[in-house]
């Protein structure tokens, strides 16, 4: 697999996680907030790939 193919995988899997934790804590908890953080992380990768 190449390593575009992995981080769209991790992008789905981890706007899915923000996602849930967004209706379960609400948007402004600091869980969402840090999944925010690692979701713009992957789709720096992404775009800088």
């Amino acid at each position: 697999m190449d390593n575009q193919s992995r981080l769209s995988k991790e992008i789905e899997k981890s706007r899915e996680e923000m996602v849930t934790m967004s209706r379960q804590y609400g948007r402004t908890s600091q869980f969402v907030i840090q999944a925010s953080q690692r979701l713009d992380e992957l789709l720096n990768q992404y775009q800088n790939s």
